[in-house]
């Protein structure tokens, strides 16, 4: 194993905060030209800049599937292939299911679920050329549901079963697929969500604990795509030391 990526090609969406952020800037110090997408363009100039290697900044909106095939086009355009897909793209919406405003649903749906297997069939023509990896950003949510998460946890399990299938369907052709697990994160995920009871429990209970940081995540990331091409960490889960469940 080494910690190296050097001249290989990764494309990461959601990078313009936290844990794809955090996962840019850690591949593009191991050697990886980095492509990052995200909706909100002007940040990813700021950790293009901060990255030492070359950044191609994209434009990317996961849950519109031509966003993300004219994405991974632009990728191919500069770079000439593509080595990782990280899907990081998401967004946590908690909230009851009785009185739930239903767009959130669909918005979770559309960007969680959806969006990271826009990204994989956009991509993995790409990857099966060059033996490369997916790495789907899941969730503990992904394990095991509880009250006010339901969709959340409902999109997290749905990338689990579609990693299972992908898996299964591209391992033989030298496609690693790895499905990360984070537990409580330190990110912005929570500020999205709209319930103020529900936001101010996730507050409460991230304040309990030491809770991950993204370049945590980052690391182990970047464990898994550095590992000799044989070995295959198909899932990491992460949570917190203080975390219970």
């Amino acid at each position: 194993m080494s910690n190296t990526l050097e001249g290989k090609v990764v494309l990461v969406t959601g990078a313009s905060s936290g844990i794809g952020q955090a996962t840019a800037l850690a591949v593009s110090k191991a050697g990886a030209r980095v492509a990052v997408g995200a909706r909100r363009a002007d940040r990813l100039k700021t950790l293009a800049e901060d990255a030492p290697g070359e950044v191609l900044v994209l434009e990317l909106d996961v849950t519109d599937r031509q966003s993300v095939q004219d994405a991974v086009a632009a990728t191919i355009e500069r770079f000439g292939a593509l080595d990782a897909l990280v899907n990081n793209a998401g967004v946590m919406l908690s909230g009851m299911i009785l009185d739930a405003d239903t767009t959130e649903w669909t918005r979770m749906v559309e960007t969680n679920l959806l969006g990271s297997m826009y990204a994989v069939h956009a991509a993995l023509p790409h990857l099966l050329a060059s033996k490369g990896a997916v790495v789907q950003i899941s969730s503990t949510s992904g394990r095991a549901s509880s009250a006010a998460s339901g969709v959340y946890a409902a999109t997290k399990f749905g990338i689990t079963a579609f990693s299972e299938a992908l898996r299964q369907e591209v391992t033989t052709q030298g496609v690693r697929v790895i499905v990360v697990e984070p537990g409580f994160v330190s990110t912005e995920l929570a500020s999205h969500i709209t319930d103020p009871d529900i936001q101010a429990m996730a507050k409460t209970m991230a304040e309990s604990m030491r809770t991950l940081q993204p370049e945590d995540i980052a690391g182990a990331v970047l464990y898994a795509l550095t590992q000799p091409e044989h070995v295959a960490v198909n899932e990491i889960l992460i949570r917190p030391t203080d975390q219970t469940r």
